[in-house]
């Protein structure tokens, strides 16, 4: 990369990705970088290290549109990682330009990004790479389980009102109703209401069961983005990407989380993953909660991922839509699997 010149203005993002992409960027000095990329960060792969970046974007959710809100949100995922992922996240480091206008990582000068240092996790040690080859034992589902149940009943109750959960849910089921009713996304009209009404009916018919969670002082500060991808089966387990961006995706009903955790590895071909989590829990914490209501959890979390999948539509070639529209659709007939049972 050149210097700048003084006419010139601070790097653009795609001249940071290509430095960043450049193995002698990084201390190791790797033979090479591998990169993924999501919808809010880059990652960047040495063998030994993942660097993440976050994109400079900005949503209803979340923002990260400025150099102190990335920096921030750096130093809040670090922050959160430490309970449930000791000794994986290491730093927030700081991307800077030196007095030549060169780019340096960890460098000294006018820093204009941050990512995320962590160690590298094996891939193959992850929840859904085992489920997938169907050499998950059960006693790695134990050991995530019995993590899980400890970090549950650590965590502080916090005080919410019965019936301002319930709302929440409510206006929850609607708002994922309405984008996936959608005509321009071409699902099935069909399921799309059997789904939202079997929930609608649950929150009419049997209100105290959301509304006792609040009562009786379950909503804790949880993970937020409990899917097996986030679950490495190491010794101890590592679960890993706490959500840092927006604290309310945090503010949960364990029995919540657990559902969707069981029912993305029910979708995966696990299902006997769910009374490992239960069965922790329960006896862990002291916590029985009722199969509608894990029912009823299980299928609204299916319908949120539902509507994430079915939103790449929006930012996405064509050549893409069929694979996330299917994927949209099996989750809403994950869901209305569950109808019946809440």
């Amino acid at each position: 990369m050149k210097p700048l010149t003084s006419h010139e203005t601070e790097p653009d993002q795609e001249a940071r990705i290509a430095f960043l992409r450049q193995p002698q960027t990084y201390p190791e000095k790797p033979a090479r970088i591998e990169i993924i990329e999501t919808h809010m960060s880059w990652v960047f792969l040495t063998p030994q290290h993942a660097y993440k970046l976050k994109k400079p974007v900005r949503y209803d959710y979340l923002d990260f549109s400025t150099v102190a809100a990335r920096k921030r949100n750096c130093h809040e995922e670090l922050r959160l990682n430490q309970r449930l992922a000791p000794g994986v996240y290491f730093d927030a480091i700081p991307l800077a330009l030196d007095r030549h206008g060169q780019m340096r990582l960890g460098g000294e000068g006018k820093i204009i990004d941050w990512l995320v240092k962590m160690r590298r996790l094996p891939k193959e040690r992850m929840l859904d790479s085992l489920i997938r080859q169907n050499i998950l034992e059960p006693m790695e589902t134990h050991a995530v389980a019995e993590v899980l149940a400890r970090f549950y009943s650590e965590s502080a109750a916090l005080d919410l009102e019965g019936e301002e959960y319930r709302r929440l849910y409510e206006h929850k089921v609607r708002a994922n109703h309405e984008e996936l009713a959608d005509p321009a996304y071409g699902l099935p009209a069909a399921l799309v209401e059997s789904v939202h009404r079997a929930q609608t009916d649950f929150l009419h018919r049997s209100p105290e069961l959301l509304e006792r969670r609040a009562a009786d002082g379950r909503i804790i500060e949880g993970h937020g983005d409990l899917r097996p991808e986030h679950v490495c089966v190491e010794s101890p387990p590592v679960i890993f990407d706490r959500l840092e961006f927006n604290r309310t995706f945090r503010v949960i009903d364990p029995v919540d989380e657990l559902a969707f955790l069981a029912m993305e590895c029910e979708r995966l071909g696990a299902p006997q993953v769910e009374p490992e989590l239960f069965g922790a829990y329960r006896r862990v914490t002291g916590d029985y909660p009722l199969p509608p209501l894990v029912y009823f959890y299980k299928a609204h979390r299916a319908c949120l991922r539902a509507r994430l999948a079915i939103w790449h539509l929006r930012d996405l070639g064509r050549n893409v839509w069929p694979r996330w529209r299917a994927m949209a659709e099996e989750y809403l007939r994950l869901a209305d699997s569950y109808g019946g049972r809440f």
